[in-house]
C-alpha cells in the first residue's frame, strides 16, 4: 500500500492528460495524426494558461469536429475561409491568441487566396496547417499537396505534373512573405517528432505576444484511409515519400525562444 500511494504523489506524476481535452471519443480513422495534434495544442494553451483568451477557428474537412475535442472558444468558417474569420476575431479582440486549424485541402486548395493575403497582411494568428497530401473527409481525392505520381480517387493512375502540376509547398511560399515572422514545418510520426511539434506550436502562440506578424505551423501527416494504408504503413510511406518533397524543420524564424 505505501507503495501505491508513493506512485500516487503528485511530486511523483510525469504526465497529466490537459484538462482541457474533452471527455468526447474521438471520430478519426486509426492512425490518424489528428488526435496527436489535437493533444499538443490542448497542452500547449494549457501550460501557457491562456485557454480563456483563446479562440480557435475551425474550417470544413476532416478538422471541422476540432471543437468537439479541447475545450476553448471557437468559430465554425466555411471551407477555406478560417484566416478571414481569424483575421476579423484578432481585429476585434486583439488582446486574444487566435488560430485557424486547416487541412491540405481546406487551406491550399479554394481557401489559398484567403491564405496568401492574410500572411501577406502578416495578421497576428497562429496557422496550423495539417497536410497529409489527400482530401481525407469527401473521398481521398487529389489534393494541391499530392505528390507526383501518388494514387487518389481523382488521379487513379497516379498524379502527373504535365496535367495536374507538381505539390505545392505552401510554407515555403509563405515564408517569402515580409509578413510571416515564423514558418516550420514538422510531423507527429514519433515522440521525438511531436516534442517537436509541441516547442513549434509553442513558440507560434507566444509570437502573437509579439504583434509582428503571422506564424504558419506545417504539420506533415497521414491519411491511413484515404492512402488505403494501415497506420504503420502509412507512418512508413509518409517518411520515405513526403519528407523528401516537406522536409521537416525551421525553415523561417524572426523570433527568439
Amino acid at each position: 500500500m505505501e507503495n501505491v500511494i508513493e506512485i500516487a504523489r503528485p511530486e511523483n506524476k510525469v504526465y497529466a492528460r490537459s484538462k482541457l481535452l474533452t471527455d468526447k471519443v474521438m471520430h478519426y480513422c486509426p492512425g490518424c495524426s489528428h488526435g496527436t495534434i489535437h493533444k499538443i495544442v490542448a497542452e500547449v494553451i494549457d501550460e501557457m494558461n491562456i485557454g480563456e483568451r483563446t479562440i480557435g477557428i475551425s474550417p470544413v474537412g476532416c478538422a471541422v469536429m476540432a471543437y468537439d475535442y479541447i475545450d476553448i472558444d471557437w468559430q465554425q468558417a466555411a471551407h477555406g475561409r478560417a484566416p478571414a474569420l481569424a483575421t476579423a476575431t484578432k481585429r476585434l479582440y486583439p488582446d486574444k491568441y487566435v488560430f485557424v486549424y486547416q487541412g491540405d485541402g481546406d487551406l491550399a486548395s479554394i481557401g489559398m487566396g484567403e491564405i496568401m493575403h492574410t500572411c501577406n497582411r502578416g495578421e497576428n494568428i497562429t496557422v496550423i496547417f495539417v497536410n497529409n497530401a489527400i482530401y481525407g473527409m469527401t473521398g481521398g481525392q487529389m489534393a494541391p499537396t499530392t505528390l507526383e505520381g501518388m494514387k487518389t480517387s481523382t488521379s487513379p493512375e497516379g498524379r502527373s505534373a504535365p496535367e495536374t502540376g507538381f505539390p505545392m509547398r505552401v510554407t515555403e511560399i509563405v515564408a517569402l512573405f515580409p509578413g510571416v515572422i515564423y514558418a516550420a514545418r514538422h510531423s507527429v510520426d514519433t515522440p521525438a517528432a511531436v516534442r517537436k511539434t509541441k516547442r513549434a506550436i509553442a513558440k507560434a502562440f507566444k509570437s502573437q505576444e509579439l504583434k509582428r506578424g503571422t506564424s504558419f505551423i506545417e504539420i506533415v501527416s497521414t491519411c491511413s484511409s484515404g492512402w488505403k494504408m494501415t497506420p504503420v504503413e502509412a507512418n512508413k510511406w509518409m517518411r520515405e515519400h513526403m519528407f523528401p518533397v516537406f522536409p521537416p524543420g525551421e525553415i523561417k524564424l524572426m523570433i527568439n525562444d
